[in-house]
Parts: C-alpha cells; sequence; structure tokens
C-alpha cells in the first residue's frame, strides 16, 4: 500500500524483520552493510510471495534506490526514527498514531453538515 512496487514492499519488510531481529533498532553502519548486501545482491532470504514459499531467494536492489527510495519514506511517515544523536535507526510508532489521527479526522469530516453552496 505504501510502496510502488512490490519489490519495494519485499526490501522493506526485509528491512523491519531485519531490525526486529536486532532488537527493533540498528546503527548507521549496519544499516549500511543491510544496503550493500542488497546492492551486491549477496541477500539471501525467504519472502511471504505465494510463488516464492518455501525458497529461498537472493535478492539485489541498488544502494541509492534503497536510501531515495524506501528509507527516506519510511523515515517521513514514522515508521522508521533515525536518532541524530545515537546514529541509530529504530522501528517507531509514529506511522500508526499518524495513521489514528488520520481516521479520527476522517470521521469528523463524515460527520460534519454539508456546505450551503449557491448555485447559479
Amino acid at each position: 500500500m505504501i510502496f510502488a512496487t512490490k519489490q519495494q514492499k519485499i526490501v522493506a519488510e526485509l528491512l523491519i524483520q531485519h531490525m526486529k531481529e536486532n532488537g527493533g533498532e540498528i546503527g548507521k553502519s549496519e544499516m549500511s552493510l543491510f544496503a550493500t548486501k542488497l546492492h551486491e545482491g549477496n541477500l539471501i532470504t525467504e519472502i511471504n510471495e505465494p510463488q516464492y514459499k518455501g525458497k529461498k531467494v537472493k535478492l539485489s536492489y541498488n544502494k541509492r534506490q534503497f536510501y531515495d527510495r524506501i528509507l527516506t519514506p519510511m523515515k517521513s511517515m514514522g515508521i522508521i526514527y533515525y536518532d541524530l544523536y545515537r546514529k541509530t535507526y529504530k522501528i517507531s510508532e509514529a506511522f500508526n498514531k499518524e495513521m489514528v489521527k488520520i481516521g479520527l479526522s476522517w470521521l469528523r469530516e463524515l460527520r460534519k453538515p454539508p456546505l450551503n453552496i449557491k448555485k447559479s
């Protein structure tokens, strides 16, 4: 729902999984290692896609595009938080909180009476 392509979705899911395996937080150098493994095509994993169920798959994704199209949007949406002082990336709950706010805002908008617009 968030990413434009299936490949971006898969890589984002792998990143979250990798972060979960490391206590929900990884350092800047660990993120760079993850991106480099992807870039070099050295990341071997299982994916939750029906055609790949139970199979090990070797993934490749451009490092620059990883930062531009996956990590940066995840940071800006609040899925991942980057601590400038500690230089760590952390899985965040901010995305959920924003979605709840948007949902409540939409419900308020639905309940408002219609505007009186004069028709000519």
